[in-house]
């Protein structure tokens, strides 16, 4: 049972849900951003799903931080994969078109200097679009393998 016990804790700390900022669910892990990044690929793809973009932000932070006059490195690296699914966006937006304005959906992957890779979404509003945090909350978890 000690074993037991020891392990579990050891994969809680390893990948913990926290709330990075409101109204944003992270999970932070000690998995490298690579390893991280191919999990959600191969998550969203199980999921029956297709990546619609790859947007690197961290590279484009770091490319042009000189031109806006900083000198901070924000991330190390850090992407927001967007993609949507028909199924679920149609049921939300049959309960209300204007749930157009969240699709696509996003998950990000994110490393600051010297922290944790961190994945993690934006939580929606209660109703309908609970739904969609429910699907990225279960793409995130078993990118870290928490599913």
């Amino acid at each position: 049972m000690k074993r037991f016990l020891a392990a579990a804790a050891t994969v809680a700390c390893l990948a913990t849900p926290t709330l990075a900022a409101d109204g944003v669910v992270t999970y932070e892990t000690d998995d490298s951003f690579d390893d991280v990044v191919f999990g959600l690929e191969n998550a969203i793809i199980d999921a029956g799903l297709v990546i619609d973009a790859v947007s690197h932000v961290g590279d484009m932070l770091e490319r042009t931080k000189g031109d806006v006059g900083s000198t901070v490195t924000i991330f190390e690296k850090a992407d927001v994969y967007s993609f949507c699914s028909a199924a679920v966006s149609r049921k939300v937006m049959e309960a209300d078109p204007m749930n157009i304005v969240f699709c696509p959906y996003g998950i990000f992957v994110a490393q600051q200097p010297d922290q944790q890779v961190m994945i993690g979404y934006r939580e929606f509003p209660e109703g309908p679009m609970q739904e969609v945090q429910t699907m990225l909350d279960t793409i995130t978890r078993a990118a870290i393998g928490l599913d």
